[in-house]
Protein backbone atom coordinates (compact mmCIF):
# COMPACT_ATOMS: atom_id res chain seq x y z
CA UNK A 1 0.00 0.00 0.00
CA UNK A 2 1.53 3.28 -0.77
CA UNK A 3 1.83 6.25 1.89
CA UNK A 4 -0.35 9.68 0.94
CA UNK A 5 0.76 12.77 2.01
CA UNK A 6 -3.09 12.91 3.81
CA UNK A 7 -2.23 9.79 5.55
CA UNK A 8 0.74 11.32 7.58
CA UNK A 9 -0.55 12.10 11.04
CA UNK A 10 0.89 15.52 11.59
CA UNK A 11 -0.12 17.33 8.20
CA UNK A 12 -3.69 18.44 8.11
CA UNK A 13 -5.88 19.54 5.07
CA UNK A 14 -4.36 23.26 4.87
CA UNK A 15 -0.83 21.74 5.90
CA UNK A 16 -1.44 19.04 2.47
CA UNK A 17 -2.87 21.93 0.54
CA UNK A 18 0.36 24.32 0.85
CA UNK A 19 2.74 21.64 0.21
CA UNK A 20 0.56 20.97 -3.07
CA UNK A 21 0.45 24.57 -3.94
CA UNK A 22 4.59 24.76 -3.43
CA UNK A 23 5.03 21.89 -5.74
CA UNK A 24 5.09 18.58 -3.43
CA UNK A 25 2.50 15.88 -4.30
CA UNK A 26 3.74 12.63 -3.07
CA UNK A 27 5.36 11.33 0.08
CA UNK A 28 8.56 10.19 -1.77
CA UNK A 29 8.55 13.73 -2.40
CA UNK A 30 8.63 15.12 0.88
CA UNK A 31 11.44 12.37 2.31
CA UNK A 32 13.63 13.18 -0.76
CA UNK A 33 14.03 16.50 -0.20
CA UNK A 34 13.23 16.80 3.85
CA UNK A 35 11.41 19.15 5.59
CA UNK A 36 13.71 21.82 5.88
CA UNK A 37 13.50 22.09 2.11
CA UNK A 38 10.13 21.66 2.03
CA UNK A 39 9.27 24.36 4.81
CA UNK A 40 10.90 26.77 2.97
CA UNK A 41 9.49 25.81 -0.62
CA UNK A 42 6.09 26.22 1.27
CA UNK A 43 7.10 29.65 3.07
CA UNK A 44 8.08 31.08 -0.61
CA UNK A 45 4.60 30.29 -1.71
CA UNK A 46 3.14 31.51 1.43
CA UNK A 47 5.26 33.61 3.37
CA UNK A 48 2.95 33.64 6.37
CA UNK A 49 3.99 30.17 6.75
CA UNK A 50 4.72 29.80 10.94
CA UNK A 51 7.21 27.76 12.12
CA UNK A 52 4.14 24.91 12.96
CA UNK A 53 4.72 23.74 9.51
CA UNK A 54 8.35 23.30 10.02
CA UNK A 55 7.71 21.36 13.10
CA UNK A 56 4.61 19.52 10.74
CA UNK A 57 6.87 18.73 8.25
CA UNK A 58 10.15 17.27 10.26
CA UNK A 59 7.17 14.77 11.96
CA UNK A 60 5.61 13.71 8.98
CA UNK A 61 9.35 12.83 7.62
CA UNK A 62 10.63 11.62 11.55
CA UNK A 63 8.11 10.42 13.07
CA UNK A 64 8.54 12.06 16.14
CA UNK A 65 5.49 13.75 17.33
CA UNK A 66 5.42 18.07 16.48
CA UNK A 67 5.10 18.40 19.96
CA UNK A 68 9.04 16.87 20.52
CA UNK A 69 10.20 18.44 17.43
CA UNK A 70 9.21 21.60 18.17
CA UNK A 71 11.14 21.27 22.38
CA UNK A 72 13.63 19.05 21.61
CA UNK A 73 14.98 19.65 17.60
CA UNK A 74 13.60 23.50 17.61
CA UNK A 75 17.23 24.92 17.59
CA UNK A 76 18.68 22.39 14.88
CA UNK A 77 15.97 22.98 12.56
CA UNK A 78 15.99 26.96 12.89
CA UNK A 79 19.94 26.36 11.96
CA UNK A 80 19.31 24.22 8.89
CA UNK A 81 17.27 26.91 7.90
CA UNK A 82 18.55 29.95 7.75
CA UNK A 83 22.21 27.78 6.06
CA UNK A 84 19.56 26.85 3.64
CA UNK A 85 18.33 30.29 3.30
CA UNK A 86 22.27 31.64 2.82
CA UNK A 87 23.04 29.27 0.05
Amino acid sequence: MKIEIADLKSLGPKSQQLLADAGITTVDELYAIGAVAAYLKVKAYWPRTSLNMLWALESAVTGIPWQEVARLHRTNLLSAVEAAQRE
